[in-house]
């Protein structure tokens, strides 16, 4: 619950705690230094927030802009008596996820955001300032994924949670998407291609991977 006159610095640490999130994610989510939060909270620096930082505050929080510092302003609606979902910008890195001989572009770079409702991405389990959306290059995990494909990645997926899935991951400095599968052997796990024409390396040692990210959803244009 938000109060009338509240100072914009009490209210979002407030709902900060209330909605379990951290100074260093928010931070990361308005692509600022992980400190920027905190500090304006607990410096008052800046003394007042970014009007971009502040809209996108907003509509992750999902509340009004005036309760960060903003003008009283109407919501926008979709039809009468709806008002818009909050929504949250999702990167698109400038680098593609080898499906097909390996890629070895590096440049992680922002190359554009897709925007998503902040409650679907909720409701897929993601934290929404820890997913990005890669293209998939070559087609060794058709008919799953195809050359072309945008896949959303979980970054907070990881190493430590690793499962049967596709994941996003480095194997001999080369980023690739495919397929992981954990083998009778303890500790090993076997990379996979769904395309039988492209190889699979079977039961590695994990020591030769870095897990990225899991693939949580893809979207492809049709033809």
């Amino acid at each position: 619950m938000v109060n009338d006159g509240e100072d914009p610095r009490v209210t979002l640490e407030r709902l900060i705690a209330e909605r379990g999130e951290s100074y260093t994610d928010l931070s990361r989510l308005l692509k600022r230094n992980p400190a920027y939060i905190q500090q304006f909270i607990k410096r008052g620096t800046p003394r007042k927030l970014d009007e971009e930082d502040r809209r996108i505050l907003a509509r992750y929080l999902g509340v009004a802009e005036e309760v960060l510092g903003g003008s009283a302003a109407p919501a926008p609606s979709l039809r009468k008596g709806r008002s818009l979902p909050a929504v949250v910008t999702v990167p698109r890195l400038a680098l593609g996820a080898s499906a097909g001989s390996g890629s070895l572009d590096e440049d992680e770079r922002t190359a554009g955001v897709m925007a998503f409702d902040t409650n679907w991405l909720r409701h897929l389990g993601v934290r929404p300032q820890r997913v990005s959306i890669i293209r998939v290059d070559g087609e060794s995990m058709a008919p799953t994924l195809n050359d072309g494909d945008e896949i959303m990645v979980d970054h907070d997926d990881d190493a430590a949670r690793l499962r049967d899935g596709v994941y996003v991951l480095r194997l001999d400095g080369v980023l690739m998407v495919k397929r992981i599968a954990l083998g009778p052997r303890r500790g090993l796990f076997s990379v996979l291609s769904d395309n039988p024409h492209y190889p699979d390396w079977i039961e590695i040692d994990p020591a030769l991977v870095v897990i990225v990210g899991r693939v949580v959803w893809t979207g492809r244009r049709l033809v």
